[in-house]
């Protein structure tokens, strides 16, 4: 294990989980654990810090080191606190401190992670930053998925039912960035041998676009989604042909659909970006209402060159 060594002089890889001490980080660590577990690849918890901008600009050089090495201090014992929460596991732990932005510092990071793994809100650390000031900067701008986990689950006995769920649920809107997260969804319920549902919202016309005339076919509009999600359906399963799918088209804002289907999901996944439908809705004004709302972890996927993506359109040329 590597203590408190600085992540910029090692490759960071597996499972990187930002601590900064809160109940809600805490919640981000036991689920990062469990899935480095399952995944069998290293957990790598990483705290920054900063000297306040009205500190350091009015200490002279001596004050200005000591107050780096009191803030330093507090995040080796927050390191240290988190390592005693692990306690004996058969994950490879590593433990880093970083200076600089907590959000800066993880999108470094996610330059070679797998997964980057916060809470949903902190008292002034990673979860703070990234879900305050800057929320849009991880999800938007990670080069690896991100998964936000609630609060809800410091609960143990919410967090033991939201475990055993047995459905993954992820939410696309035709695009290929909605693939590339329906991919990352498959190879989740694969691992956990559960039920992957894919799910389309498609909220009614004349709220979604008032400019069309009257005569648009609400009923039309809906049966072409289902044909599109049989495609997609028989894509999936040409990559992952042991998968369990499901499949549904359900009328309604994506955002509430989104926070409905997280009821009975052991992890929600949506793509970084969409062209207006749940990736859309994520970084854009209700972002914090998905997030802050979903009832379990929920997974945001960045645009991917995956070549699996590659012949996705092969299967709608066969039906014609």
């Amino acid at each position: 294990m590597s203590d408190q060594t600085p992540a910029a002089t090692e490759k960071i890889e597996g499972i990187v989980v930002g601590v900064d001490g809160s109940q809600q980080s805490r919640c981000a660590l036991k689920w990062a654990v469990r899935e480095a577990s399952r995944r069998g690849t290293v957990l790598n918890v990483v705290s920054a810090y900063t000297i306040p901008v009205f500190a350091a600009s009015s200490m002279d050089a001596g004050y200005s080191t000591l107050d780096d090495d009191l803030i330093r201090g507090g995040a080796e014992d927050i390191v240290r606190q988190a390592r005693e929460e692990i306690g004996d596991t058969d994950v490879q732990v590593r433990t880093y401190i970083e200076s600089g932005d907590p959000a800066g510092v993880l999108l470094d990071l996610s330059n070679d992670a797998d997964l980057v793994v916060v809470g949903t809100r902190g008292r002034g650390g990673f979860v703070g930053r990234l879900l305050g000031s800057v929320s849009s900067a991880l999800p938007a701008h990670s080069k690896c998925p991100t998964v936000v986990v609630p609060l809800s689950m410091a609960r143990e006995q919410e967090s033991q039912e939201i475990e055993s769920r047995e459905a993954i649920v992820v939410g696309v809107d035709g695009s290929d960035r909605a693939r590339a997260a329906v991919l990352a969804a498959a190879e989740a319920a694969l691992a956990r041998d559960i039920t992957l549902r894919v799910v389309c919202a498609v909220a009614p016309v004349s709220a979604a676009l008032a400019w069309m005339p009257a005569t648009v076919d609400q009923e039309a509009v809906l049966e072409d989604v289902r044909y599109q999600m049989e495609v997609g359906a028989r894509w999936l399963k040409s990559h992952f042909p042991e998968l369990k799918l499901e499949t549904d088209v359900i009328p309604g804002p994506p955002v509430e659909v989104l926070i409905r289907e997280s009821e009975h999901a052991v992890l929600t996944v949506t793509g970084s970006r969409g062209r207006g439908g749940f990736a859309g809705m994520l970084l854009g004004s209700t972002s914090q209402g998905v997030l802050h709302h979903s009832k379990g972890p929920v997974m945001v996927v960045p645009d991917s060159e995956d070549p699996r993506l590659a012949d996705r359109k092969d299967f709608e040329e066969e039906e014609q």
